[in-house]
């Protein structure tokens, strides 16, 4: 019996899934992380469905995410938090393989960066962030993380995401309506660089340079905004399409994960610097060396 392309594609993005997910869990397990990043999402998520306030039971030390995360999160709440945690990397890491293999079977090379694995043990929420790369309608997501998640929602609008967008803004607000305020006074928190403020990072302004490409505003924008740790940085694996960049940027992506294998950043600006020259830097070399060719094939819009 012939399996079809679809057919195919298909059971290699839910095998991916499966195997991220599984992976996940043996993190989350093995050092006793409950639902590590998702954590949040998963306990306010709870709150909403015992109708109590989630920015009222937000642990010490920890820092909220939007309500738009929590509503995402439901569907999980019924799992206990290490479960939850590992279904959801698994399910955004096979929705992220699902829409990367529609396009080209080497862009599943993306898998092998080095932030993807630091995003796999702590089950964040790139993988899901870049589907809206590929649908629409995932857009949405990026309201949970927006720091991150804007740039690929900007440089990859369409009116069904942003009317998804909408309906999941305006689902928050119907729930509670003074999410924001509430959200906003517990920011003060979080620790984050900049990545256009840290030295060599304003060598990414040369971006411009391809004002016309897409993907030259996925990296502008991205360098503008607030990141935390190496794994933010995985939404730039949208940007290399080939064979070829995609590997150059994969293993320049691990001489970061090496370093960090021996080394425990103690700043901030530590950590930047690192995936300024280890990530952002590389990408830039992508987006400058693309032929006009393939720079008209990646239109902003």
């Amino acid at each position: 019996m012939k399996v079809s392309p679809k057919t195919r594609d298909f059971a290699v993005a839910a095998a991916i899934g499966v195997a991220s997910g599984a992976l996940c869990w043996i993190f989350l397990h093995h050092f006793q992380l409950g639902a590590a990043d998702f954590q949040w999402a998963h306990s306010a998520a709870r709150n909403l469905l015992a109708a109590q306030n989630p920015y009222a039971h937000t642990p010490q030390g920890a820092v909220p995410y939007p309500l738009p995360a929590a509503l995402l999160a439901l569907p999980l709440a019924v799992f206990p938090p290490e479960l939850a945690g590992a279904l959801f990397f698994g399910i955004s890491s096979g929705l992220l393989a699902w829409g990367l293999i529609r396009q080209a079977s080497e862009r599943l090379l993306i898998f092998l960066a080095y932030p993807y694995w630091a995003a796999l043990m702590t089950a964040q929420w790139t993988p899901l962030l870049m589907c809206a790369a590929f649908f629409p309608a995932a857009l949405a997501f990026s309201l949970a993380k927006p720091q991150i998640g804007a740039p690929v929602a900007l440089a990859h609008l369409s009116r069904k995401g942003v009317i998804a967008g909408f309906a999941l803004l305006l689902a928050s607000f119907a729930w509670m309506p003074r999410w924001p305020l509430e959200w906003l006074t517990q920011l003060h928190g979080y620790q984050h660089f900049v990545p256009l403020l840290i030295v060599p990072g304003p060598l990414l302004l040369l971006v411009l340079w391809r004002y016309r490409d897409r993907d030259a505003h996925l990296l502008f924008l991205s360098c503008l905004l607030p990141q935390r740790w190496f794994y933010d940085a995985f939404v730039l694996w949208l940007i290399p399409k080939t064979r070829r960049s995609i590997l150059l940027t994969v293993a320049c992506s691990w001489a970061v994960g090496l370093w960090r294998w021996n080394h425990m950043p103690h700043t901030m600006r530590e950590v930047g610097r690192w995936s300024v020259l280890g990530f952002y830097l590389p990408m830039l070399v992508v987006v400058l060396l693309r032929s006009r060719h393939n720079q008209a094939e990646t239109p902003a819009g």
